[in-house]
């Protein structure tokens, strides 16, 4: 790889990357543990494997939301304040961002060992966070890793959101500010992301408030097949944000298109290595979120 490629792989991409580990991480090891689980009608792997099963879930859903809030940022300050973007994400810093959200998810999700609250639920064959164990907990797990991170990226959006009407309706004509189409398209793709996430996590996290600030009362109320279905919701986002990807963004549409025809015919993919060589340094990259100067821009 040369420094041009290197950096050509824009900022953006970095975060949509990690935030692409955290959707993986669940289906390296999790997942298939929960299918062992159902084909044995219970789990049989001893106690180790269920810590660890536990434990990466939770690093998969801490890292999500907390990726998905440091994309927010990202998108807010390169639309919102882009005369210093280039200065707060500049590869260094960025890649520091990147280290402090893992960072900070790991501390998130340490507290559970101490707590106990990682145990194997019988209803949705996986070992998770039991939201009985400690009403305190629960709902501090609730307020930090969920409302919190979406109050944030709510807020970025809005932001993000209100400047492109003032750019539709043309209200800051005397504005430098310059905002490309691409970067609409984009900022679009990562809400879609945000609100999906929201719609499948929402129902587990409100269920586990209403939990634990009245057990007795609320929990025998809550229907079992609610439950199951709040949590394999949480499970299923997970695989959206690929197919978010492939609706709405045109190059992650044309690497899909490549990759199924690879598949069908192997022989294309060493095709494609020995032309990259040569073509590719004639071709232009269509990254998915740069900000290269050819795009169609719109002048606020």
């Amino acid at each position: 790889l040369t420094s041009c490629g290197l950096f050509s792989f824009s900022i953006g991409n970095i975060f949509v990357v990690s935030l692409s580990v955290a959707d993986l991480v669940v289906a390296v090891y999790p997942y298939p543990l929960i299918l062992s689980a159902i084909f044995h009608n219970g789990w049989t792997m001893g106690n180790v494997h269920c810590q660890i099963s536990g434990f990466l879930m939770g690093l998969s859903v801490i890292g999500s939301i907390f990726n998905i809030t440091a994309i927010a940022i990202n998108r807010y300050c390169y639309i919102c304040h882009s005369l210093r973007y280039d200065k707060l994400f500049n590869l260094k810093n960025t890649c520091c961002y990147i280290c402090l959200t893992w960072l900070l998810t790991v501390v998130a999700i340490v507290p559970n060992f101490f707590v106990g609250s990682l145990q194997y639920d019988p209803r949705i064959y996986s070992c998770t966070f039991a939201q009985t164990v400690s009403t305190s907990y629960t709902i501090a797990v609730v307020v930090v890793h969920f409302i919190v991170p979406l109050s944030i990226v709510t807020f970025c959006y809005l932001r993000i959101w209100i400047l492109v009407i003032q750019v539709k309706h043309r209200v800051r004509q005397d504005c430098k500010q310059k905002l490309r189409a691409a970067d609409i398209r984009n900022f679009l793709t990562m809400f879609v992301v945000f609100v999906l996430f929201a719609v499948c996590w929402g129902p587990l996290n409100f269920i586990g408030l209403a939990v634990s600030i009245n057990p007795s009362k609320v929990q025998p109320h809550i229907p079992e097949w609610l439950f199951v279905l709040s949590y394999f919701m949480a499970y299923f986002n997970s695989c959206l944000n690929a197919v978010i990807y492939g609706l709405l963004n045109q190059n992650f549409r044309k690497e899909y298109k490549r990759i199924l025809l690879t598949l069908r015919t192997p022989r294309l993919l060493f095709i494609d290595v020995s032309k990259g060589g040569t073509e590719g340094l004639k071709s232009k990259p269509s990254p998915a979120v740069t900000n290269n100067n050819n795009q169609a821009e719109i002048n606020l």
